[in-house]
């Protein structure tokens, strides 16, 4: 992996890990194309590092909220001063808590399914299906009104839905923004909702990805030139896509994504 490739892929993983596109389907197929036939696994973690770089700077009023209510409330739960249901009366604290519920489902199907998810990761066709998979999930809310999804609370049920979607979308060509955006504004949330929700789950999901890489011993030996190179490169062009992103997801404009996902996996398929 030269530096060039690194920044290359770097931009790549930056566009298309907030577009419902699918990041990791793109990095399988350029990868492919450039002559990696063993997926490079260190490599898109320390790519998907920047992108929640990314995430944590669009994201820090929220972040910074999260925790100071949460602090706060387990400060006054342990004194007797309030009880566990009254969570809901501090939004940023009840949505650390779902946050936190979203992850155990994304956890186990990761640590359960982890080697025949990564056995994926080589196979060119599988990201084709799955591209068209994704294409037919973002298409659907072209039918999802404003008036069906206006929860601006997760709950128990949707955070194990979404936590669910994000666990089936490590499998390479469906998008883990895409799935479980949809799958949030499936369970009524509305849009900004869904999408922050997706956005703040993928934070464990890919600190618990780098620990993983850690606990193998992935990094001994590596070069890590071109590792900091890809992180840079796709925590800046994903700062610039969260934005893009987010703006169309208040406009309602998601299925726009559609065709593209469907042409992409035919092409994949057929050439």
């Amino acid at each position: 992996m030269d530096s060039i490739t690194s920044i290359f892929l770097g931009i790549i993983q930056g566009l298309t890990e907030f577009l419902p596109i699918s990041s990791s389907g793109h990095l399988v197929i350029f990868q492919n194309l450039l002559g990696f036939r063993e997926p490079e696994l260190l490599f898109d973690t320390s790519l998907h590092l920047g992108t929640l770089l990314a995430i944590c700077i669009y994201f820090r009023s929220d972040l910074k909220q999260m925790v100071a209510e949460s602090w706060h409330f387990i400060f006054d739960l342990s004194r007797g001063n309030r009880k566990l249901k009254s969570i809901n009366e501090n939004p940023h604290a009840s949505l650390l808590l779902w946050v936190l519920v979203g992850t155990v489902p994304t956890a186990l199907i990761g640590l359960v399914f982890r080697s025949d998810l990564e056995d994926l990761f080589g196979s060119v066709d599988v990201v084709g299906l799955m591209l068209i998979f994704t294409g037919m999930i973002v298409v659907v809310t072209r039918w999802m009104s404003k008036d069906y999804s206006r929860r601006k609370e997760v709950g128990l049920l949707t955070a194990l839905a979404v936590g669910v979607a994000q666990g089936i979308a490590i499998i390479p060509g469906i998008s883990r923004s895409g799935a479980t955006i949809v799958c949030g504004m499936a369970c009524r949330m509305e849009r900004t909702m869904a999408a922050r929700f997706s956005f703040l789950l993928s934070i464990p999901a890919i600190i618990g990805a780098m620990l993983l890489q850690l606990g193998t011993g992935a990094f001994s030996g590596a070069d890590l030139i071109p590792l900091i190179y890809g992180f840079i490169c796709s925590a800046l062009v994903g700062l610039v896509a969260l934005k893009i992103l987010m703006g169309m997801v208040r406009r309602g404009n998601l299925s726009c994504f559609a065709p593209y996902c469907w042409a992409l996996g035919l092409f994949i398929i057929i050439f």
